[in-house]
């Protein structure tokens, strides 16, 4: 049976990539893995690390306004034809994406199963994060097994009480524990020059590491001036202090970022990290400022201390469990939880990770195989690629 895991973006990628392999180790089950084209370039580097293929692309055509609406009237059309031609017995869609939304509907009106991974996180607040609030909760009311992360997710509260039967929810940990495991295992060397400069240099100079990443629509503006303001001031309060920032590609907000921090000294301003540097900076950082919802799942593991540039989370486990703090972007409560936490007053709890211990990637292969009722008898007149005995 073949399961379609749909990618457009390099989290979904990340994620997905586990349970890729997890999917080619089960006997009956294929993963196929399938690029929508919604960030050319960005799922290909997030799999390579992890030796995971992509099977089919899409055929979408070219983006001009760069609109919702432009993406999804493309992928539409080109995922119904790719689910007709491969005819996979189940589709995974991811978090909360514009194709894992279109995933979703597609497979949907054709009567295949909807896996919803990373499923149930809720702010109940449609405007943040914006659109992806609202994504998530369209996908789970079509979604036919709802994979969630943590235990506050599988609770039930949002899920259960939208209507989800508890038999289509499943708690497995998140597959990013498995992503961020795995790469940090293999202790590769940072490909970027800038990275690794400054990998050298603190090791040196005894300094400390500052990780800096915003890239929410909502953090855009206004609000990404005060996370820059209060960026400048951390450096300014702390000359043991370096910042890396790896910024968003979209030109106005590398325009913001470079007009406030640029020719700053201490402070390092790059293209995005392919994943595997991303990890490395993550184990070498004294300190993460992001509004990214996968790097407060990811820093927990080493813990790496979090604030959290959102006035709400999805993941309230990692602040519940003294991983992480919501300051949202007022200026003030960043430099002054940053100074804690530099000077050493406050520090990540020691506890374990909230969002899993590695294993989330085989459990979601098993509640899959159990959706598809895949049973072992069946499995093994087939080998894991397909082939008849």
């Amino acid at each position: 049976m073949d399961v379609m895991l749909l990618a457009g973006t390099r989290p979904e990628a990340v994620k997905l990539a586990p349970l890729a392999l997890a999917l080619d180790a089960r006997p009956g089950l294929r993963p196929l893995v399938v690029h929508s084209g919604q960030h050319q370039g960005m799922v290909e580097q997030a799999l390579a690390p992890f030796e995971v293929g992509i099977d089919a692309w899409l055929d979408v055509p070219p983006r001009v306004s760069g609109t919702q609406a432009e993406l999804v009237s493309g992928l539409l059309p080109a995922l119904d034809a790719a689910l007709r031609r491969y005819q996979p017995s189940a589709v995974v869609v991811q978090g909360d994406t514009t194709t894992g939304l279109a995933g979703a509907l597609a497979a949907f009106w054709l009567g295949i199963p909807v896996v919803h991974l990373e499923a149930g996180l809720r702010t109940h607040d449609l405007a943040s994060p914006f659109p992806e609030e609202g994504t998530r909760q369209m996908i789970s009311r079509i979604a036919a097994l709802h994979l969630v992360p943590t235990a506050a997710a599988a609770a039930g509260a949002a899920l259960r009480a939208e209507g989800v039967p508890s038999e289509r929810i499943t708690r497995t940990g998140n597959t990013v524990v498995d992503a961020v495991l795995a790469v940090a295992a293999r202790d590769l060397p940072a490909r970027d020059p800038a990275l690794a400069l400054l990998e050298m240099g603190i090791a040196e100079a005894g300094e400390q590491l500052v990780l800096v990443t915003s890239h929410r629509r909502e953090s855009w503006g206004e609000p990404l001036t005060r996370t820059l303001t209060a960026v400048r001031q951390i450096v300014d309060a702390h000359p043991r202090v370096q910042v890396l920032f790896p910024v968003h590609p979209n030109p106005a907000v590398r325009e913001q970022v470079e007009k406030v921090l640029g020719g700053v000294a201490r402070v390092t301003v790059t293209e995005p990290l392919e994943y595997p540097d991303l990890v490395r900076a993550l184990r070498l950082a004294s300190l993460v400022l992001t509004d990214s919802g996968g790097i407060q799942e990811e820093a927990p593991t080493f813990g790496t201390p979090v604030l959290v540039l959102r006035d709400t989370t999805e993941r309230p486990e990692a602040v519940e469990a003294g991983c992480a703090w919501l300051v949202g972007t007022d200026t003030e409560l960043i430099t002054d939880t940053a100074a804690r936490i530099l000077r050493g007053e406050i520090s990540a709890a020691a506890s374990a990770n909230p969002y899993g211990n590695g294993s989330a990637a085989a459990r979601s292969a098993l509640a899959i195989e159990a959706l598809l009722g895949v049973s072992l008898d069946a499995a093994a007149l087939v080998s894991p690629k397909g082939t008849q005995h």
